[in-house]
């Protein structure tokens, strides 16, 4: 079983910038693929990022290439993802989630294992 649990939530100004993280328990976490998704009031859940095990090899949805970093610490069990020059419309709750295929996927029924969510709130 694996659990996770976000954190760095908050509001912030439109170009400002924040943190997530994710501690992740469970051994699978080593292997496995690991995202963040967002979900925006009213509207569907979405690809943000994705990392796979090693590190070597991301994704990331076009609306945040050049401003979001995902990273992983694999000795921490940690996950991250530092957002840069937010926008208001990125508004939402920011989720944690695992693949333990390993492979870098972008969608949401890929993912088994999940977080609570955080809230982000960028102010215009």
């Amino acid at each position: 079983q694996v659990q996770l649990v976000e954190s760095g939530g908050g509001l912030v100004q439109a170009g400002g910038s924040l943190k997530l993280s994710c501690a992740v328990s469970g051994r699978a976490f080593r292997t496995s693929t690991m995202g963040w998704f967002r979900q925006a009031p009213g509207k569907e859940r979405e690809f943000v990022a994705a990392i796979t095990w090693s590190g070597g090899n991301t994704d990331y949805a076009d609306s945040v290439k050049g401003r979001f970093t995902i990273s992983r610490d694999n000795a921490a069990n940690t996950v991250s993802l530092q957002m840069n020059r937010l926008k208001p419309d990125e508004t939402g709750v920011y989720y944690c989630a695992c693949d333990p295929s390993g492979w870098v996927r972008i969608y949401i029924r890929d993912y088994a294992y999940w977080g609570q969510g955080t809230q982000v709130t960028v102010s215009s």
